[in-house]
């Protein structure tokens, strides 16, 4: 995994309306790539990858493909490269209720469904709650967020929050981490650079104290009227996604940290 620069470089760059040898050398510059480590990657010399950035030499259709793999550029930004150096897009953004994307439509029902009394949800790169499952739906119903909205809408809202995490500054320290890392991987992205201002902002200088050896993972521990839900995630993305919006899709699948919980989710679901 290549390593990133900090969150705001991508916006510093003025990436829009970019030659494609600027637009190169700002993602290996992001990736922290040499122009020798690149060219090793993409199976080309430093010299050639030097004369791409400076405008010397043209890239061929399949080397800006090449390079975008190497540099692991989203698939609108492998667009935008290819328009830069003057060929045309080589990937849709479909909607999810298109015809052509029945099978992956069904496949996310599927998922969603078969993990209750599980919570699951599937978020789009802006965290748009795309579709939940039922036992996800009851605990964002506590913050009044449905399909169609967008988590970052209440993600910095210490009030709502509280209502719904009971450890609130942990579950914020890891979602403040998330969205840095996923802003990095896009190569910055001003919606999720803001909602990680709002967020660092609104935790301040709280900082969880670890108290010893941390454990193997920092369940979200939700409120469920008097009761206590203590869940940890696991997020699957479709691995050889060529649709931009599909390959942004990303289904987090919660999982009981301990019986107790195991054993509520159970029940409610009995009695739903």
């Amino acid at each position: 995994m290549c390593m990133m620069q900090p969150l705001n470089f991508w916006r510093k760059t003025g990436a829009m309306d970019q030659s494609f040898g600027t637009m190169l050398k700002d993602w290996r510059t992001q990736r922290r790539l040499s122009q020798l480590a690149l060219g090793l990657d993409a199976n080309v010399s430093a010299r050639h990858i030097s004369f791409l950035e400076t405008g010397r030499a043209k890239p061929s259709r399949a080397m800006v493909l090449q390079l975008c793999e190497v540099l692991e550029a989203p698939r609108s930004t492998r667009n935008s490269l290819l328009n830069a150096a003057g060929f045309a897009p080589a990937y849709r953004r479909r909607e999810l209720d298109e015809a052509d994307m029945a099978q992956v439509r069904a496949a996310v029902d599927w998922t969603l469904a078969r993990h209750d009394p599980y919570p699951a949800l599937a978020l789009d790169r802006h965290w748009t709650l795309v579709k939940a499952n039922q036992s996800a739906g009851a605990l964002l119903s506590s913050i009044d967020v449905t399909e169609g909205d967008s988590l970052l809408s209440v993600l910095a809202d210490v009030d709502a929050m509280t209502v719904m995490f009971e450890n609130w500054e942990e579950v914020a320290q890891h979602m403040l981490a998330r969205l840095r890392t996923e802003s990095g991987h896009l190569g910055g992205d001003e919606i999720l650079d803001r909602a990680s201002d709002r967020l660092a902002a609104a935790l301040g200088d709280e900082q969880p104290d670890p108290g010893g050896v941390l454990p193997a993972v920092v369940p979200a521990r939700y409120r469920a009227g008097e009761h206590t839900l203590s869940l940890f995630s696991t997020i699957a993305q479709f691995g050889t996604a060529e649709d931009i919006a599909l390959a942004e899709l990303k289904i987090e699948l919660m999982f009981p940290a301990d019986e107790t919980t195991r054993q509520m989710l159970l029940a409610l679901a009995g009695e739903s």
